[in-house]
């Protein structure tokens, strides 16, 4: 019933425009499509951020507003026209439409047959089924998706028909095109539209655009020629039609043919802006996975070709550690697609972790006590997709403000509304607490990360970071480095006499450098350590920024430490660590990567993931000075043989989490 009522509308106004003069119908049109530009604000700005994308500082705002208004009067007023065309003589269409390059080699294409018209949404582009018929005698077709309504589509076949036209529909098929075009026939194909998932990622504009190979991919299996082809306002109810140096398909391959094939479309557009059509979203973005990698036709970037950025916001964690963690995602997003431009949003006390990894192009730092206002006002500033990694419901909210288009994250804490695309893992099937101790089967914190990473389309598969520790130079006295804190809280703390006694043992057996690691909280620990060690050892706590501790770390051969950021970041520096593990489960969020060890006695009541233990440190007290002793002095050993250093960050292999003691 809707379809009938549709269509009965579309003959009563065909009927009543039938009346008019076209010129009238023109002028209807651009005075019903300059209202629209104001009674439609998610067209107006959809059509501005087109323009944005397309011509960037080549416009002002200003510019760019009168450019629409125009826009919307002119597809107005060329549909509305477009309705009563196929009601003309041909004589009279012909007279209404000036011709460009009909006199040269793009009229003996057209007359000879053996060719594809390229055409895109410009201008009145439905004069095209009118005009073609009239320049060339050769058998006619065009690629079209079928009308939904079937009344519509029946009358849209009919005049196809009458002038002579074949229609191929997208979905049957196009073997009988490329049959048609090979026997000396012609097609014509719209390359202008966004393709989906089924297209080629190449620019436009600079900008990487899902791209039909369907023109392309016809003139290479028919050897014939590519006319591209724009059809231009000229007035009222006046029309330029103009045909471009046709060419031939080369040996590029068509991922090649459909990028030059979009160079030919921006210059179309340039020359008479306000007549594509803009209400397009051309530059989709894709859903779910916005990174290109996994994509079936892939991307082709012709050389030298400067792209647009695709601008992705992640906002990190607030700790050191979990921060750490999620770098390999990081580097993943930034390896899904050639345009990504990353920028982490995390606290002041991180960015310089942040900025020294090479996959980060920028970092907003969050200032300490700045509120949820003033972080969105710091990144309203055309981020394109936002990747959230905490599960907070503030770092939702502070990307929801900001009004960033694609919000990505995980469901938790009661912010799905804030998020547009949210990532649910599939629920796995629990064991019983009798065959499935806590940790075993578990996953590490690192696959959480990179779980959104797959999620949003990046390939995850040997996901490290990019920069290897250098070889350092074994002839001098080995350095170790002493992290007695644990920011979370005493829990994880080893106890300050026993680091003491393995630093006096390890000072007399190696004569070792010590460098003691923390922050200002972790003062008294460090200082009741170096009371008891009573050796020499330089004293860095509370003393470096993020920058200095990580060059400091970089200059030792060990690191000892409790479950801690610095943990993390050596270990994501190629530096060995030996990590105490009591009240947290290594299997979760232990130190990954070749050549670390975890020590850790397994007792009834671990992991408790408390901050403080209610009971009596047995997990804690049951690591010996002796057995952390014997793990530096393998370690030392192997350095001083020449062993090479420990490789880059390697975060998907759980069996990599090693040492004794471990369950």
């Amino acid at each position: 019933m809707i379809n009938r009522l549709a269509f009965g509308f579309y003959q009563l106004t065909t009927a009543i425009l039938g009346l008019l003069p076209l010129e009238t119908t023109f002028r209807i049109g651009w005075a019903l499509g300059f209202l629209g530009y104001y009674l439609a604000p998610s067209y107006r700005r959809l059509v501005e951020h087109n323009l944005r994308i397309a011509f960037g500082p080549e416009l002002s705002p200003k510019e760019r507003r009168t450019l629409a208004r125009k826009h919307f009067a002119t597809l107005a007023a060329n549909l509305l026209c477009s309705v009563m065309l196929p009601k003309l003589p041909r004589a009279e269409i012909r007279a209404r439409v000036t011709m460009e390059g009909a006199d040269g080699l793009a009229g003996e294409v057209l007359a000879s047959g053996r060719f594809t018209f390229t055409i895109g949404h410009m201008g009145n582009w439905e004069l095209f089924a009118q005009l073609i018929p009239l320049m060339a005698t050769c058998p006619l077709g065009t690629v079209y998706q079928k009308i939904s309504n079937p009344y519509l589509d029946a009358e849209l076949r009919r005049d196809r028909a009458e002038r002579g036209v074949s229609l191929f529909e997208r979905k049957a098929g196009f073997l009988a095109a490329i049959k048609m075009v090979r026997g000396g026939g012609g097609i014509g194909v719209l390359i202008d539209q966004h393709a989906g998932d089924g297209g080629l990622w190449c620019p436009l504009f600079g900008r990487l655009a899902s791209t039909s190979m369907l023109a392309a991919s016809i003139a290479e299996r028919t050897e014939g020629w590519l006319v591209p082809a724009a059809i231009y306002t000229d007035g009222v109810a006046r029309w330029r039609c103009v045909l471009q140096e046709p060419f031939k398909a080369s040996s590029d391959g068509p991922e090649a043919i459909s990028a030059r094939l979009n160079t030919f479309l921006e210059a179309q557009v340039r020359r008479q802006p306000a007549d594509w059509f803009w209400v397009h979203n051309r530059w989709k973005t894709p859903r779910p996975k916005f990174l290109l990698a996994s994509y079936k036709r892939g991307q082709f970037i012709p050389p030298d070709t400067k792209l647009q950025p695709f601008k992705i916001l992640i906002r990190s964690s607030n700790w050191l550690g979990d921060a750490v963690m999620s770098a390999p995602a990081v580097r993943a997003i930034k390896a899904g697609r050639p345009d990504a431009h990353v920028t982490i949003l995390a606290p002041a006390k991180l960015r310089d972790f942040w900025a020294s990894l090479p996959e980060v192009d920028a970092v907003v730092g969050i200032e300490p006590g700045e509120g949820v206002f003033a972080v969105a006002r710091k990144i309203k500033t055309g981020f394109d997709a936002a990747v959230v990694l905490p599960n907070s419901l503030r770092t939702a909210l502070e990307v929801f403000l900001a009004g960033i288009p694609r919000r990505v994250g995980y469901a938790g804490h009661h912010r799905k509304l804030l998020l547009n695309q949210v990532y649910r893992p599939a629920k796995k099937k629990k064991k019983s607490p009798a065959t499935a101790p806590v940790g075993v089967g578990s996953e590490h914190q690192v696959h959480h990360y990179l779980a959104l990473a797959e999620f949003i389309g990046a390939d995850i598969e040997g996901a490290v970071f990019a920069s290897p520790r250098p070889k350092k130079d074994t002839s001098g006295r080995p350095v170790l480095g002493l992290c007695p804190g644990a920011e979370y809280g005493p829990a994880k703390r080893w106890l300050p006499e026993r680091f003491a006694e393995v630093m006096k043992s390890l000072h007399g057996s190696h004569d070792c450098e010590w460098k003691l690691f923390g922050v200002e909280k972790d003062r008294p620990v460090a200082d009741a350590i170096s009371k008891l060690a009573g050796i020499p050892h330089t004293d860095l706590v509370g003393k470096t920024t993020l920058a200095e501790l990580i060059a400091q770390l970089r200059s030792c051969d060990v690191l000892l430490t409790n479950d801690t950021g610095t943990m993390h970041l050596a270990a994501c520096l190629g530096v060995p660590v030996v990590a105490l593990f009591g009240s947290t489960e290594p299997t979760l969020t232990g130190p990954l990567g070749e050549g670390h060890t975890v020590l850790r006695h397994p007792v009834d009541c671990s992991p408790c993931f408390k901050r403080e233990c209610p009971i009596d440190f047995r997990c804690m007290k049951a690591i010996t000075a002796d057995s952390v002793v014997r793990e530096l002095t393998e370690l030392l050993d192997r350095l001083a043989s020449g062993s090479p250093c420990v490789p880059p960050f390697e975060p998907l292999a759980r069996a990599e989490i090693n040492g004794a003691g471990t369950p």
